[in-house]
């Protein structure tokens, strides 16, 4: 049987092409805004920073925050 995370938040092992869920959950936070992301919309992130991020916008400025 599959199991609902529902409001958990996740925990990512961000890859180059992909990630690898360390701990189970439906979501994760934008390392900028703070926005819930859910795993199904997820993106953006940062193989260096293991960090997801919201949208374009919002990787982009990390990267320009270095």
């Amino acid at each position: 049987m599959l199991m609902s995370q529902g409001g958990r938040e996740a925990r990512l092992r961000y890859l180059a092409n992909s990630f690898r869920v360390l701990v189970p959950g439906d979501h994760v936070r934008c390392a900028i805004t703070g926005e819930s992301i859910a795993l199904d919309r997820l993106r953006y992130w940062s193989v260096a920073r293991q960090e997801a991020y919201a949208s374009a916008r919002a990787a982009t400025e990390a990267a320009l925050r270095g």
